[in-house]
């Protein structure tokens, strides 16, 4: 018995191997099988694929994710790694579009300007513009400064209220039926109608200045954020109710996540709209800011200082708006990771 084992052990050796090929090859095929099966299920007698056969087709998706070699791939490419070479095959081939258009475009100004086509007095070039913005750096400075300080105050302040007013209004449907259209109905009167009562009322102060600033920035902090909120899917909110989950966690873990992008564009546009409310209010009375500085400019026909001052305050709103973008990645880091999946 034992000479016979002996003797067949080096053919059962051999024929394991190719045991072992003929078992893979079988997989293969049935794969193939379930392939063509589920895509010739998902086609109607016209061709056309039906409701069923989509459901078919995902299967046969799902036997192909499950083969040897798709998860060999995705073993090599993880999650990261997918993501990163996602991020560097979608670089944006445009990126010197803006550049090269704000180059030409002082190009064709200086050009005009250099050639006499435009008077000076209408349109200074550029290289006065910048001259002017050289000469009167530290008073441009110390005006920007109290600008800053004026736009900076009535940004906090308006997206302080315009967050409380937009959760009290998603909580209370009351409020949001009373306040919405008085909301509405603050972004229909002009600025600048509004800035002489103000001062009338106020003052020559900060103070109007900074109740400027809080009308303007108020509503698209207000309109972004309860927006937002109110796209919550219910379902969601509803499976945290039904876990036990307080009001105020849901507004935690739910509704202010899904706002906060809706909030940030509101928030960027609030940055703009606090240094331009800073700028009008202090047109119509003010002791120093950039608004101040241009009333004097302007009355002076110093129109080279007036394009620096303009230049002065576009930069500043720039940068503000830059730094709510920055803001933005760190608090939405999962955006970042979805738009590089797309």
């Amino acid at each position: 018995m034992k000479t016979t084992l002996n003797n067949d052990a080096p053919k059962l050796a051999s024929a394991l191997p190719k045991q072992q090929n003929a078992a893979a090859e079988t997989g293969r095929v049935h794969t193939h099988t379930a392939q063509a099966t589920a895509v010739k299920a998902a086609q109607a007698p016209d061709g056309q694929p039906t409701g069923t056969g989509t459901q078919a087709i995902r299967a046969a998706a799902q036997v192909e994710s499950a083969s040897p070699k798709a998860i060999a791939a995705k073993a090599a490419h993880p999650p990261l790694a997918r993501i990163s070479a996602l991020s560097a095959r979608r670089q944006d081939p445009y990126v010197l579009a803006a550049p090269i258009a704000i180059i030409a475009l002082i190009g064709i100004w200086q050009a005009a300007c250099s050639l006499g086509l435009v008077p000076p007095f209408m349109l200074p070039s550029p290289i006065s513009v910048v001259g002017a913005l050289v000469g009167d750096y530290e008073l441009l400075l110390h005006h920007a400064m109290t600008t800053l300080v004026e736009a900076g105050i009535g940004l906090c302040a308006g997206v302080s209220l315009g967050f409380v007013a937009a959760i009290a209004m998603d909580h209370f449907e009351v409020l949001y039926r009373a306040l919405n259209p008085l909301i509405v109905l603050t972004q229909t009167v002009p600025t600048v109608a509004i800035a002489p009562l103000l001062v009338l009322w106020f003052g020559y102060g900060m103070l109007p200045k900074i109740v400027l600033i809080v009308i303007s920035t108020f509503f698209p902090i207000t309109v972004g954020l309860l927006g937002g909120m109110r796209s919550v899917d219910s379902d969601e909110i509803d499976l945290m109710r039904s876990m036990g989950a307080s009001e105020f966690e849901i507004l935690r873990h739910v509704k202010l996540p899904a706002a906060l992008p809706q909030f940030f564009s509101g928030l960027k546009i609030s940055a703009a709209y606090a240094l331009v409310g800073a700028v009008i209010a202090e047109w119509l009375g003010g002791f120093s800011g950039l608004g101040v500085y241009m009333t004097r400019v302007r009355k002076a026909y110093a129109f080279d200082r007036m394009f620096a001052v303009i230049i002065l305050i576009s930069a500043l709103s720039l940068v503000l708006m830059r730094g709510v973008e920055i803001l933005r990645r760190l608090a939405i880091p999962w955006e970042r990771v979805r738009r590089c999946e797309r």
